[in-house]
């Protein structure tokens, strides 16, 4: 099937909105990374230093919310806009925002341009996360309870252990090696942070709540937003207004399930050199010139998922 039929930025904005919109930051992103961290590691400390149930918990949900904004951003760096200085921009998406959290800036950034070249089509790579969309709340219910009892993490890094493990062997296929060293990546960023966890002088326990955080809440986040993305748009279309969702998002859904505007998914697939700091502007626009009526809109997270499970 051919490529999906992109939008043309002229049809919609003035030259003058388009480069606002488009204009590179050399420290809007980099303040994001350094906000995800900084939350991160506040999260950490606070539940240390009042040693609660309840602090707990908040911490691992408020960490899981951060390292899905940390996804998102090696995802804008993916389409080059972490920063304008290319190889400060791989930098920033490889190492302080997609190893720390399981994922290679180089090898994503081959698979989404594949996505957005044919969202929504037979050959986009992400559409076995949309596809069996709607579905019933019980198995919607398995899926929450494999990502918060850890299942998920498990299931994909023992995936990742294995083809490592092929990788090294005499003969190996490319692919194995390269997400043998995928993993490997992973694991040294695993033991700088508990070697920082150690030099906090709390032993293992602030790296338990990172990790603790990465095998259930960031998977539960990162399942939420791919389901609120596209599952239930329209499928084979060539019309691009119809590929994605945007959803409202108010502060809770803001630091859990859409960190750093990523709910505006739609204005990010109509329009892909937007950086994400300039998407809510991006769908004001878009507003004004009375093109929501052709856009997916949801009104919250809830809405969505009612709607995907209402079978």
């Amino acid at each position: 099937m051919a490529a999906v039929k992109a939008a043309r930025p002229a049809d919609v904005f003035t030259r003058a909105e388009w480069a606002a919109l488009t204009s590179a930051s050399r420290w809007k992103s980099p303040a994001l990374i350094v906000h995800a961290w900084a939350v991160i590691f506040a999260a950490i400390a606070f539940a240390i230093w009042t040693a609660h149930p309840l602090a707990w918990i908040a911490a691992i949900i408020v960490i899981g919310g951060r390292q899905l904004g940390l996804a998102i951003l090696m995802h804008d760096a993916a389409h080059g806009h972490l920063h304008p200085v290319r190889r400060i921009n791989n930098f920033l998406g490889q190492w302080l925002t997609g190893v720390p959290v399981g994922t290679d800036l180089h090898a994503y950034r081959t698979y989404h341009l594949t996505h957005h070249r044919y969202t929504q089509q037979a050959e986009d790579p992400d559409l076995i996360l949309s596809a069996p969309f709607p579905v019933t709340r019980a198995s919607m219910a398995r899926k929450v309870l494999r990502d918060l009892t850890g299942l998920t993490f498990l299931k994909q890094r023992g995936g990742q252990m294995l083809m490592a493990l092929k990788g090294i062997s005499p003969g190996a296929k490319e692919q194995n090696v390269f997400i043998g060293k995928t993993f490997l990546k992973f694991l040294g960023a695993q033991a700088v942070l508990l070697a920082l966890s150690f030099a906090s002088g709390y032993g293992v326990l602030p790296y338990l709540l990172w990790l603790v955080s990465l095998a259930t809440t960031f998977q539960l986040f990162l399942r939420i937003r791919n389901i609120a993305e596209h599952a239930c748009t329209e499928t084979g279309s060539e019309d691009p207004f119809s590929h994605a969702r945007t959803t409202r998002a108010g502060p809770l859904a803001r630091a859990t399930v859409a960190p750093y505007w990523v709910n505006y998914h739609s204005e990010h697939h109509l329009f892909m050199g937007v950086p994400c700091y300039s998407l809510k502007a991006a769908h004001r626009m878009l507003g004004e010139k009375g093109r929501h009526t052709d856009m997916i809109i949801a009104p919250g997270y809830g809405a969505v998922l009612r709607e995907v499970t209402a079978v």
